[in-house]
């Protein structure tokens, strides 16, 4: 029934990807792959289904048909999914980071950081420490170790988000329009962990309207409407050469907006 054959070495592979809420069809017909150290970046009007996409990536949404290989699972086959402790083994693997940041408002950003790690990779509390204070030195947030949740700016929130994301070392990491709660001057820092993160060699699937992003930092830009992908290709042919109607105005519109 699928006939696009997945291509060899893709760390996620999606084929004839189907899901519905009610009568509602979201997602009608996904094919895409994703190569190791790919960065994709997924653009579209709202309402097109980009952050149903990648939800369905993970299992936080059940994909009705099709199937969705990750990192050497087949997390869900014509509406099969992974069993439960298999996804939670999955999903070690796969990161993702929220739009609404979701840190444990009771406990520290360093603990935030060590709970994963303590408990489902084993760590011992003074290894996990020790990893979780690399991380924010990564991010940027060495001095808010020991600060709470509620006293960060949104920013340093999803600098954190991300922190605990990459402790449990993650093959893949997926980011769900992280910027899209923040003040406009918050958004920068961010996106500059996440351009780190490329350089680095991550993996990554990033659901965003920062179009700037999507041109520096993208190998692959994914344009979504109506629940199907209408083309994808490199940043330079989508913004200055796109194929479809559909994207030129889209571009139009939310460039214009900038």
């Amino acid at each position: 029934m699928m006939s696009i054959q997945a291509a060899s070495g893709a760390i996620i592979s999606i084929r004839g990807l189907r899901k519905s809420f009610g009568p509602n069809v979201v997602l009608n017909g996904i094919d895409f792959d994703v190569m190791p150290q790919q960065v994709v970046v997924v653009i579209g009007p709202s309402g097109s289904g980009k952050s149903t996409f990648l939800r369905c990536c993970n299992g936080l949404e059940k994909a009705e048909g099709g199937r969705v290989d990750i990192c050497g699972h087949t997390l869900v086959n014509e509406g099969r999914m992974l069993p439960e402790a298999d996804l939670n083994s999955l999903r070690e693997e796969v990161g993702m980071v929220f739009q609404s940041f979701n840190l444990f408002p009771h406990l520290s950003v360093r603990e935030n950081i060590t709970l994963g790690p303590r408990k489902l990779r084993g760590l011992s509390r003074a290894q996990a420490q020790i990893e979780a204070d690399e991380l924010l030195k990564k991010v940027g947030l060495t001095d808010k170790a020991d600060a709470m949740p509620a006293s960060l700016s949104g920013g340093q929130k999803q600098r954190v988000a991300i922190a605990r994301a990459l402790a449990m070392k993650p093959r893949v990491m997926l980011f769900d329009e992280p910027t899209s709660a923040l003040d406009p001057e918050l958004v920068g820092e961010v996106l500059q962990v996440m351009k780190l993160l490329a350089s680095e060699g991550m993996t990554m699937m990033v659901v965003t309207h920062e179009m700037g992003f999507a041109k520096e930092v993208a190998d692959v830009v994914v344009v979504m409407d109506g629940g199907v992908i209408i083309e994808s290709g490199s940043p330079q042919t989508i913004f200055t050469n796109p194929a479809q109607e559909r994207t030129r105005s889209f571009l139009q519109a939310v460039l214009s907006r900038g």
